[in-house]
């Protein structure tokens, strides 16, 4: 009867989705209004993360099953969208996707990929210097090639989704005996040197795609309990509050911190993933800072009834909001795909005393583009100019064709390098750009942890 009560209210109240341009001076207008169901809110959110649309304010508000949500959104240049075919794209995904999840019974994050031609690793461990080479590496030695791939740390934890192709078929891989050896290779490289008073390494293998990779890293890292501190240091510039509001029988959280983009994504993805919705909340960002309130209850109907679980919430959060504020070195890399090619650069950042913080790791067109952010051996804010300087000579070591340009900021200065990627077969060229600054540690030995597999 209540399948049948929400077909009824979908017909007599279909979804709508307004994109205007002329209901505000300095930003994009849009507006859906919808039958309320758990997760679109951050369905929403996502279709707007993914355009690398900046929400300059927001409007959340539900009531009896129906919800009516506003957003004001510019692009990275702090303009309106006005191409007619982006505005038109924007309005059709928005109707599609809430649909598509009206229509559903489940979970919109449990909706399978159909595209299974490529096997999906997550990995959660310590963090460590070292750890992407070591991976790349024993991809590589296994020949696999890795065809996307991202690693988040935060909290001296590791979390990462990389998606692998095999080498001479170029599909995915479903040998159950080789995925076993792969398995026990990676995660003896993800348990390291761990002691028992680490949590252990966690890997899971699959050959489809269920949530998307900044969702399922977010996903893998609260569950690897990174919000939990281990020292009382703590960030200036972010403040998270959760307090009660018993006279309308919510809680209310409020979020001041710098405003950067997918902010708004990371912060309803957390809420989301504790099992938590948003009845009612206001967004608003100013020239660099962002604020944001939100009247939630948990997902059986109650607002959160204890201090502990307040807390729990206030760290979650924080920590939702500062795994995509890693500072560091900013390294790009473009360059023509060939098998190897990660295992080659996080090689020589290893080797040079640099630890990979963050890293997004794209194969499209025969093009492969590599974006690192890179931390010193000493986890100093400042990267040597001598250590940047010897990373761009040995990745443009090799090969006569001219690279290329090397863009390097941070520390108030900047350096402009030609740059060229070794010979394999063939002589490619690489573009690379650096900006900010970061943390690191020492390499790790990579053949003891090989050994034990062999």
């Amino acid at each position: 009867m209540d399948d049948e009560f929400a077909k009824l209210i979908r017909r007599i109240n279909p979804p709508r989705v307004i994109v205007d341009n002329g209901a505000c001076g300095h930003a994009t207008f849009i507006q859906v209004d919808s039958v309320n169901k758990h997760e679109i809110l951050l369905e929403i959110v996502q279709v707007l993360s993914d355009l690398n649309l900046n929400v300059t304010k927001a409007y959340i508000s539900s009531d009896a099953g129906w919800f009516m949500d506003v957003f004001y959104v510019t692009d990275n240049e702090g303009k309106k969208i006005t191409d007619e075919e982006t505005l038109g794209y924007i309005q059709k995904t928005l109707e599609t996707k809430i649909y598509i999840l009206n229509s559903m019974k489940s979970s919109a994050s449990l909706i399978p990929s159909k595209d299974h031609t490529s096997t999906t690793i997550e990995l959660t461990g310590n963090d460590r210097p070292g750890l992407l080479s070591e991976l790349s590496a024993v991809l590589a030695d296994m020949g696999c090639n890795v065809i996307n791939a991202e690693i988040w740390t935060h909290n001296a934890r590791a979390a990462t989704v990389i998606h692998i192709t095999d080498r001479s078929t170029g599909h995915a891989i479903e040998d159950p005996d080789r995925l076993s050896t792969i398995k026990e290779l990676l995660f003896n490289v993800m348990k390291g040197d761990s002691d028992f008073k680490t949590p252990s390494a966690r890997m899971f293998v699959s050959t489809s795609r269920e949530t998307r990779t900044d969702r399922r890293l977010h996903q893998m890292l609260l569950a690897d309990r990174d919000f939990e501190r281990h020292n009382d240091k703590f960030s200036m510039e972010l403040h998270v509050t959760v307090l009660d509001c018993r006279d309308r029988d919510y809680t209310v959280v409020t979020i001041r911190c710098l405003d950067r983009p997918k902010l708004l994504f990371d912060t309803v993805c957390c809420l989301t993933d504790m099992e938590y919705v948003v009845f009612h909340g206001t967004v608003i960002t100013g020239r660099l800072e962002a604020y944001q309130e939100y009247y939630i209850r948990h997902v059986d109907g109650f607002p959160i009834s204890s201090e502990a679980e307040q807390q729990r919430v206030m760290e979650c959060l924080e920590a939702a909001i500062e795994r995509r504020t890693t500072q560091g070195v900013e390294l790009e890399v473009i360059t023509e795909d060939r098998f190897g090619v990660l295992s080659e650069i996080t090689r020589i950042i290893r080797e040079n005393g640099l630890s990979i913080k963050r890293a997004e790791i794209r194969r499209n067109g025969g093009k492969a583009k590599d974006r690192f952010i890179v931390s010193d051996a000493m986890g100093n804010g400042v990267v040597d100019p001598k250590t940047m300087e010897m990373v761009q000579k040995e990745i443009g070591g090799f090969g006569e064709e001219e690279g290329c340009g090397v863009k390097v900021e941070g520390n108030n200065s900047s350096l402009l390098l030609s740059t060229k990627l070794p010979k394999e077969k063939h002589e490619t060229r690489t573009s690379f750009s650096f900006g900010n600054l970061f943390k690191g540690r020492s390499f790790h030995n990579f053949n003891k942890l090989i050994k034990s597999c062999s």
